[in-house]
C-alpha cells in the first residue's frame, strides 16, 4: 500500500520482488527543504537535515507538524542522528562544527572544529559506547567531539579526501567508509589511529557503512551498484549486486531484525536485502529522481529523505 501526506555484473543471481504487503508512505515538505539525512526519534517524530536552507527539521507524522530550527549563519547541515541524550546531533558543514539541538528547548549548541581543519566538508556522525560522537569530513578528515567537555579532536585521513559514512559496532568499534579513498577503516577510539581495509575490488566506492547486531559491517558500494559485507573477524568480503543497477548504491542501514536497507539511485528505489535468503525486495518511488541519500529507522519503520522531491518516505512492516 502506498500513501501520500501533504503539508499545506553479478557473480551470483539474486531473486528480487516488488513490495506489496508493506505500507509505504510519503510526507511532502515545503519546497526547498532538501531533506539530506533523517533520524527517527523514540517519541515518534523524525529529525532531518534541511541542507539547502540551513535548518534542523523535526516532523511529526501523526499531526503533520513541521518545526524548522535555524542552525546559524551560513548553515548547511549534512548528517543527523539522535544521540544517547535524546537530542539531535548534526554535522554542520556551513559553520564547520558539530551541532546539537536540544529536543525540548530547541537551543542550538555548536562544537567547532579546530582551526587547522577548516573547510572539512562534514558528512556523517555516530556515537560510540562511551558517549563520544565521531564524525567524518569529505575533504579528508575524521574526528570526535566529547559532549561533556566540549573538546573536539580531528585527524587527517590516511588516504586523503573521501571519508563519508560512519558507524559504531555493538562492541564499541568505530568504522568509516571513504568514497573517494575507496576503502573502509577502523578508528582506534583511544588514540585516533586508523587501520585501512581495502574494498572487495578496486573502484567500488564505499559510501556509507552500518553495523548489524553481530558486528558485521554492511557497506553501500556506490560505483558498483552493490551491497558489501565485511567480517572484521575473518577479514572476508561478500558482495551482493543490486537486482537492477550497476551503480548508485547510496545509503545503507541495518534494522532491528538485521535486514539491510539500501537506496538505489539508478532504479529510483529503496532496496531491502534479507541476508538469510540473500534476496532483495524493491520499493520504488512514485516520483522521478527521488534521490534518497540516507536511511535510518526504528522498530517496524525504515525512513529516508527524498532530497529530490522534498519528501520524507517511510516503509512500515
Amino acid at each position: 500500500m502506498i500513501r501520500f501526506f501533504f503539508l499545506a555484473p553479478a557473480a551470483l543471481v539474486f531473486a528480487a520482488s516488488i513490495a506489496q504487503a508493506a505500507d509505504m508512505a510519503f510526507y511532502q515538505l515545503p519546497p526547498g527543504s532538501f531533506p539530506h539525512d533523517v533520524a527517527p526519534a523514540p517519541d515518534g517524530t523524525v529529525w532531518f537535515s534541511g541542507q539547502s536552507q540551513g535548518f534542523a527539521g523535526r516532523f511529526d507524522p501523526k499531526t503533520g507538524q513541521l518545526e524548522k530550527i535555524p542552525l546559524g549563519p551560513g548553515a548547511a547541515p549534512h548528517g543527523v542522528i539522535v544521540g544517547p541524550d535524546g537530542n539531535a546531533w548534526l554535522t554542520e558543514g556551513g559553520q564547520n562544527a558539530i551541532a546539537r539541538v536540544d529536543a525540548k528547548s530547541k537551543e542550538v549548541k555548536l562544537f567547532p572544529l579546530p582551526k587547522a581543519f577548516a573547510g572539512a566538508n562534514l558528512n556523517t556522525l555516530a556515537f560510540d559506547k562511551n558517549g563520544i560522537v565521531w564524525f567524518t569530513g569529505q575533504s579528508g578528515i575524521y574526528g570526535r567531539a566529547d559532549p561533556r567537555t566540549g573538546r573536539v579532536d580531528a585527524w587527517k585521513a590516511p588516504k586523503g579526501p573521501g571519508p563519508y559514512g560512519i558507524t559504531a559496532t555493538p562492541a564499541g568499534d568505530v568504522w568509516y567508509a571513504s568514497l573517494a579513498g575507496d576503502h573502509i577503516a577502523r578508528i582506534d577510539t583511544a588514540t585516533g589511529a586508523v587501520m585501512v581495509v581495502q574494498p572487495p575490488k578496486p573502484g567500488v566506492g564505499p559510501r556509507r557503512i552500518w553495523s548489524d547486531s553481530n558486528g558485521m559491517l554492511w557497506v553501500s558500494l556506490w560505483d558498483a551498484g552493490a551491497i558489501g559485507r565485511y567480517d572484521p573477524v575473518t577479514k572476508a568480503w561478500a558482495t551482493y549486486p543490486m537486482p537492477q543497477s550497476k551503480w548508485g548504491a547510496y545509503a545503507i542501514y541495518v534494522d532491528d531484525r538485521d535486514r539491510v536497507w539500501a537506496t538505489d539511485w539508478a532504479a529510483n528505489a529503496v532496496q531491502r536485502f534479507d541476508p538469510k535468503t540473500e534476496t532483495y525486495t524493491t520499493f520504488p518511488s512514485d516520483k522521478k529522481n527521488a534521490n534518497v541519500r540516507q536511511m535510518l529507522g526504528r522498530p517496524g519503520e525504515a525512513w529516508g529523505g527524498e532530497s529530490g522531491t522534498d519528501r520524507l518516505v517511510v516503509i512500515r512492516d
